[in-house]
């Protein structure tokens, strides 16, 4: 059997760039400045962000932080709002664990979960599914809604609080409500993917578990909201400032993660710093995904394809938002990736959202849904999905599918109210 032609997603950013820059007639050495300004610029303001936040997540996974977060989670909702607390277990978990790792990690849960109460695992699953698929596309730290806000100039901070109002809704829908609808939906996941879980006398404690997993998400809020109540205080503002910085909050949580679920339940500092290096490796492919979007940005903008693009969007009937979440959309169920979707996106409307003076939080939340749409068979998520629960292909487009793109949908209405509310 052939084996289908595919390229790295790093290389292929590459080499688009490179064609489009000759094909709009920019001269060879300034493709060459391009490409490298545009890597430069964006890994300026993420390659910090990224790297923290996989080797605070990783402490976060490795203790047994997670487990604990969700065992007590489960034990305080009972058999009756299972569902519910699926669903909180991924947001919770979702926000400081990467989509891969968070996962692997979680779905072994769910399965002994369904076991223990007789239930679907896509009924038990798929709440926390929607939760983690929301957490990736929308919230920072998560790798393309923090590209998205840096490319677009937007704050960290109100994407985050506005990420979160959006995401509730569509967790509701994409989760507890979508499947209900998938209760007799037989699953018998394989026997290999249940991972062994830590002894209960290995774990650290309930308290610092939770406290330590939304550290970096209290830091945010804090720092965002006391200068908007307090715009008078400037010595406190600047204080809060520079402790609000996203590369400060997470170095403040991965030293905090470091201590509280490390050293203090005695994990040696040499353990850490091996996790913190199994982390760098985890994220090195996101990297050159998010460096190759920023060659690829900088090129259109050089070449003025971005404002020639942005002049010939203005005159489509659809509000900037939707256009974004549309285009996003469309590349997502051509390409698969996400994370390349929304950040392809992202350097196509740079000069549309600029001249049009959407508001780029509110662009970065909708461009995240859009990416997040139409998840079908060239999406590796899917295949990790149909695989773990063990679906056929047409039970996995019946629940996975429709949940993801069910996610994009209510997002972008989200998105919608929002910006209705406050422009």
């Amino acid at each position: 059997m052939r084996k289908g032609f595919s390229i790295h997603p790093f290389i292929g950013f590459l080499l688009v760039s490179v064609l489009l820059g000759l094909c709009f007639g920019l001269p060879p050495m300034g493709i060459v400045s391009a490409v490298e300004k545009g890597v430069g610029d964006i890994m300026s303001g993420l390659l910090i962000l990224l790297v923290l936040g996989a080797m605070f997540g990783k402490i976060i996974a490795e203790t047994g932080a997670a487990q604990r977060i969700a065992a007590l989670m489960l034990k305080m909702a009972g058999p009756k709002y299972i569902q519910w607390a699926m669903a909180l277990i991924g947001f919770v978990i979702g926000i400081p664990l990467f989509y891969g790792v968070g996962f692997v990690l979680l779905v072994p849960l769910a399965f002994s979960v369904s076991y223990s109460s007789k239930l679907s695992p896509v009924f038990v699953g798929l709440p926390m599914l929607a939760a983690l698929s929301v957490t990736h596309g929308f919230l920072p730290p998560h790798p393309s809604p923090s590209a998205l806000v840096v490319q677009f100039g937007a704050s960290m901070g109100h994407t985050l609080i506005y990420g979160i109002i959006v995401a509730i809704p569509a967790i509701i829908v994409a989760g507890p409500i979508l499947s209900r609808f998938l209760k007799q939906m037989r699953s018998e996941p394989l026997e290999a993917f249940l991972a062994p879980e830590k002894k209960e006398q290995d774990l650290p404690g309930s308290f610092v578990s939770i406290f330590t997993a939304l550290l970096p998400i209290a830091l945010l809020v804090i720092t965002t909201l006391v200068p908007a109540i307090s715009p008078g205080d400037t010595s406190l503002n600047s204080i809060l400032a520079f402790i609000g910085s996203p590369s400060v909050v997470l170095l403040i949580a991965l030293v905090a993660a470091a201590v509280l679920l490390g050293m203090l339940n005695r994990i040696s500092m040499s353990q850490i710093t091996a996790w913190c290096g199994s982390a760098t490796k985890d994220i090195a492919p996101v990297l050159l995904i998010v460096a190759g979007s920023g060659a690829l940005k900088q090129v259109l903008t050089v070449s003025g394809t971005s404002d020639m693009l942005a002049n010939s969007l203005q005159g489509l009937p659809l509000h900037p938002l939707v256009l974004g979440w549309l285009m996003a959309a469309i590349i997502r169920a051509t390409i698969g990736s996400a994370t390349v979707a929304g950040l392809t996106t992202a350097g196509i409307m740079m000069a549309f959202l600029q001249q049009t003076g959407t508001d780029p939080n509110l662009m970065v939340l909708s461009i995240g849904a859009g990416s997040l749409a139409f998840s079908h068979v060239n999406d590796s998520g899917f295949w990790l999905y149909k695989e773990y629960f063990n679906l056929s292909i047409k039970e996995t487009l019946l629940s996975w599918s429709v949940m993801e793109t069910l996610v994009a949908i209510v997002g972008l209405v989200g998105v919608l109210l929002l910006n209705f509310i406050l422009h």
